[in-house]
């Protein structure tokens, strides 16, 4: 993922929101969201070159997801896939501090990634470019290419029209953040991020919904999560514009 956009029991009938965006090359083989044929609890897209995922829920009421750290300057030769990170937590039975835990010695390992891991005790936050492991309270909460809550102009545009989408709509739908994720406002020079690519590359990706040559956002995933445990999560493959939605028990 690229941008994460999270309303974490901020709303009186919703446990989590998240409306996410998939950025990467188009190149890149990927299945779309479904049940996994060898792990039918786990409802996530997948990374066929690699194997992992980049963002998931599972009937145990687990949910992951994750983003790279841009920093082309300390990118590591053979390191392993960070999906494998979400793809194995997802396929466990750890909890998601214990995983965190266990991780946090070889996560350096990995070139840079920032990870939210979710179950029934919470909402947990770590990146291998601190070393912390944060319990997150009930907030609003976005994640870039940096450190969560990085307040790059995306993701300030991103949460701004995710809290005036829920505060507009006492029962919001999947469409509702969907339309957000569609945003193309390309931020002005002056408030780019500076991360190690050129300009027109910055250009292209400070936007919610990127459109560059031969990279950009493949899909767009909307999850909302009742008190009761009820999930709705759709996902739009931009490729061909194809939808899957799915609604489940995430706590059976």
């Amino acid at each position: 993922m690229c941008l994460i956009l999270i309303a974490y029991r901020c709303h009186p009938g919703y446990e989590l929101v998240v409306a996410a965006n998939r950025d990467e090359f188009h190149q890149r083989p990927t299945a779309p969201l479904g049940f996994w044929d060898e792990a039918p609890r786990i409802l996530a897209g997948r990374d066929l070159q690699e194997g992992g995922t980049w963002m998931g829920i599972t009937r145990a009421g687990h949910f992951a997801a994750i983003t790279n750290y841009r920093d082309p300057g300390q990118v590591k030769s053979g390191a392993p896939s960070r999906g494998r990170l979400v793809r194995d937590f997802l396929q466990g039975s750890q909890s998601a501090n214990d995983y965190l835990e266990q991780l946090r010695p070889i996560a350096d390992d990995y070139n840079g990634f920032n990870l939210l891991l979710g179950d029934q005790a919470g909402l947990y936050y770590h990146s291998n470019q601190t070393g912390e492991i944060r319990v997150l309270p009930p907030g609003w909460y976005g994640l870039s290419n940096h450190l969560l809550d990085t307040p790059w102009p995306k993701l300030r545009r991103g949460l701004s029209l995710l809290r005036g989408r829920l505060d507009q709509r006492p029962d919001p739908t999947p469409d509702d953040l969907l339309e957000v994720l569609t945003d193309r406002r390309v931020a002005p020079d002056a408030e780019l991020p500076e991360t190690g690519v050129p300009l027109e590359w910055e250009r292209w990706l400070s936007s919610i919904f990127i459109d560059a040559p031969g990279y950009g956002t493949r899909a767009s995933t909307a999850l909302l999560v009742r008190n009761d445990g009820d999930a709705h999560i759709v996902e739009i493959t931009w490729a061909d514009a194809s939808r899957r939605e799915f609604q489940l028990d995430w706590r059976s």
